[in-house]
């Protein structure tokens, strides 16, 4: 008998498994933060015999290299992969003994790096599942754009190759469980469903479905924005990551946030918006705990800048941190958990900004405001209002300047970003008001929306 536990980095949107038998497994794609992984293996009752990378990652730092140091595991990655430490060079159908009858056999699937591996795992030579990093995902694949300009049609191509080649070699009841596609910028589309298998895949998959011509040429046209720190990932897993510390900061008290604030530096606000919106330390920005805060705090934030967090409490600090060190943010320079009145300085007054909905906005109406709409171009494109000004969040730090002259309201699909682009505008001195709700009722709210 086998097991497959999966371990959820849900504001990464990724995935990581933890695979094996009776007494030994194999962590496929770990997570910076390993204890989780360490966890699971001790819930089984297994030792960690080997770890696996798909990849050289681009959206997260691996704890793969500590991981097996740790655990003494074999560290298995992909021979086409320059890296600076020492692994086991895996080349195309390798195969390790993972656990008695248990293997694991790699599967060259270039594509979203060049080269990408797949681990496929066979029970008794059966195979049982396929961990398909970010080759195929769920009625997707990943994207063949993150590694050099020059070779992404080139990728896009080997993408359609290794999608067949993992659907002609393998059976169709067998599970495919990749590691992005679950909110990651690294997946080419975001995925419907949280499981399926090779014969739901040849049914639905563009890779599957189309011809090789077809499927590139709408893949390279449906590819967004791409995260700035996913530039420095890359590097950092190939450079080898160091061991994360995520032992509580230092605690900061008022008089120190304010002199950080003074300083430059970033001060972030955990709280959820509408928290934060009702009251909050002047000049503080607002990611929420329980958004996306690794993605798009490290999107934004200047790389190496000094960052303290605000929080309601320890445990929303130490989560914070959990997801911040898997993107490479090591150590935030100070903290502090209470109220915002605790957070400001003898003297000093909460700020506030209001909040509103479409429905608020269509019954103002947008003669004499500025409206903007700080969503990725691929969703303004599919509709947006009438005369809106737009700057997507990842690059509305850069551009304050460029917002036109007035009351700005803001909004995006669902109001997460929302909230954030309202705190920048509002540390900045700009009368804002944050428009929290879904993009789908702007219309029927009666504001003017259009399509390019």
């Amino acid at each position: 008998m086998f097991f497959i536990d999966t371990i959820e980095l849900e504001g990464l949107g990724n995935r990581s498994y933890l695979a094996g038998g009776a007494r030994a497994a194999v962590a496929v794609d770990p997570p910076r933060d390993i204890d989780q992984v360490l966890a699971a293996a001790a819930r089984r009752g297994v030792r960690i015999s080997h770890v696996v990378e798909t990849h050289i990652h681009n959206d997260y730092v691996t704890g793969g290299l500590e991981l097996a140091r740790i655990t003494g595991a074999s560290y298995l990655v992909p021979v086409g992969a320059h890296v600076s430490f020492t692994r086991v060079p895996v080349t195309d159908r390798d195969t390790v003994t993972v656990d008695a009858e248990l293997e694991l056999r790699a599967v060259a699937t270039p594509g979203h790096t060049p080269h990408h591996t797949s681990y496929v795992l066979l029970d008794q030579g059966q195979p049982v599942a396929a961990f398909t990093g970010g080759s195929l995902l769920i009625g997707t694949v990943g994207r063949p754009d993150l590694v050099e300009p020059r070779l992404t049609e080139d990728l896009a191509r080997a993408q359609h190759a290794s999608a067949h080649r993992l659907a002609a070699e393998l059976p169709d009841e067998t599970p495919v469980l990749p590691t992005h596609g679950f909110g990651s910028f690294c997946s080419s589309a975001q995925a419907e469903g949280d499981a399926t298998t090779i014969g739901k895949e040849k049914a639905v998959n563009a890779a599957l479905t189309t011809d090789v011509d077809s499927f590139v040429a709408q893949l390279l046209a449906d590819l967004d924005a791409i995260p700035a720190y996913y530039t420095r990932m890359g590097p950092a897993n190939a450079a080898g990551p160091a061991p994360v510390d995520l032992t509580p900061p230092a605690l900061a008290d008022a008089d120190e946030i304010a002199a950080r604030l003074a300083a430059g530096e970033w001060v972030v606000d955990l709280r959820n918006r509408v928290a934060f919106a009702e009251g909050h330390v002047a000049g503080s920005f607002n990611f929420e705990a329980d958004g996306k805060i690794a993605t798009y705090l490290a999107w934004m934030i200047p790389w190496g800048k000094p960052v303290t967090l605000l929080a309601e409490s320890a445990e929303q600090l130490a989560a914070a941190q959990r997801e911040l060190v898997r993107v490479g943010i090591d150590r935030p320079a100070a903290a502090a958990t209470g109220t915002p009145q605790e957070w400001t300085a003898q003297g000093d007054t909460l700020a506030s900004f209001p909040r509103s909905t479409f429905a608020g906005l269509a019954g103002r109406g947008t003669d004499g405001i500025v409206v903007l709409d700080v969503r990725r171009d691929s969703e303004r494109a599919a509709g947006h209002i009438k005369n809106s000004v737009h700057i997507p969040i990842h690059q509305l730090h850069k551009r304050l300047g460029k917002v036109p002259a007035g009351t700005v309201w803001v909004h995006c699909a669902g109001g997460m970003r929302a909230g954030i682009a309202a705190s920048l505008l509002d540390a900045s001195g700009r009368a804002v008001v944050a428009v929290d709700d879904d993009f789908d009722t702007a219309e029927a709210a009666g504001l003017t929306v259009v399509t390019s």
